[in-house]
């Protein structure tokens, strides 16, 4: 927690070789994206410092007051869902992986607010005991949710897939209304076994999870399959946002 009572939001990083022809060195990115947002509504964002299992979580939960899963070009690793690893697997990173199962369970056991985009939504879905299809779009029955091929942001990033809410849920209760919404899509994998504890907040047209929340905790804990960082002034984006930072403001 900063001195002047700001909510310090933990955003995760991703642990990305810095050079093809050097792997073993690592650098740890987030996008800027992910940290407008909060500065915009007066938190402080504190990029993890992602060492896997080394990571200082002491140190960290002392002084964070919410927890931002970002999304990634790289996957959970299949190991953590009993999957096998394939090239639909690649790129992993084992270090976020790590940090990110003892961010979630101290995150969780503490109390402290959780949001989970993209990549972190289906870490909070493997972390709760479900799995992951590796490619949703040949899935039976599924549609095809990757990103449009155009690099226009207002294509590729586009409001372009229809979302049932979950009557009744807690993502009804953010956006004060159960009807469906429009959210960009931008994924290969998606949720195949919902995780234990886990209640399913919005489905998209093929049926496929677009966001869960966890009914046990103490606080906000809420995961959406789609990227709401990267329309930040959109309506549902803007309800997103402003729920959880308000429930990262420090109490007392």
């Amino acid at each position: 927690m900063a001195a002047d009572n700001t909510p310090v939001i933990g955003v995760m990083t991703c642990a990305r070789p810095k050079h093809e022809r050097t792997p073993e060195f690592l650098e740890l990115a987030v996008g800027q994206k992910y940290l407008e947002p909060l500065l915009d509504r007066g938190a402080l964002p504190l990029p993890i410092p992602n060492f896997g299992e080394q990571t200082p979580f002491d140190a960290l939960l002392a002084r964070m007051d919410g927890l931002l899963l970002t999304g990634s070009l790289s996957n959970v690793h299949p190991d953590r869902y009993g999957g096998a690893v394939s090239g639909e697997s690649l790129p992993l990173d084992i270090h976020r992986d790590a940090c990110t199962w003892t961010l979630l369970e101290r995150c969780i056991e503490a109390g402290k607010p959780v949001f989970a985009i993209c990549r972190g939504f289906q870490e909070l879905n493997v972390f709760a005991g479900g799995s992951l299809v590796q490619t949703v779009h040949t899935a039976a029955g599924r549609h095809d949710h990757r990103a449009p091929t155009s690099f226009a942001p207002e294509i590729k990033y586009g409001a372009w897939q229809r979302v049932q809410v979950t009557p009744g849920g807690v993502l009804a209760g953010i956006l004060g209304s159960d009807d469906p919404i429009r959210v960009n899509s931008l994924h290969l994998q998606g949720v195949d076994r919902v995780g234990d504890g886990l209640q399913v907040e919005a489905t998209a047209g093929d049926g496929l999870v677009e966001a869960v929340s966890l009914r046990a905790a103490q606080a906000f804990c809420l995961g959406v399959q789609w990227h709401p960082e990267a329309v930040p002034h959109d309506p549902v984006s803007t309800a997103l946002f402003d729920a959880f930072v308000d429930a990262c403001q420090p109490q007392g």
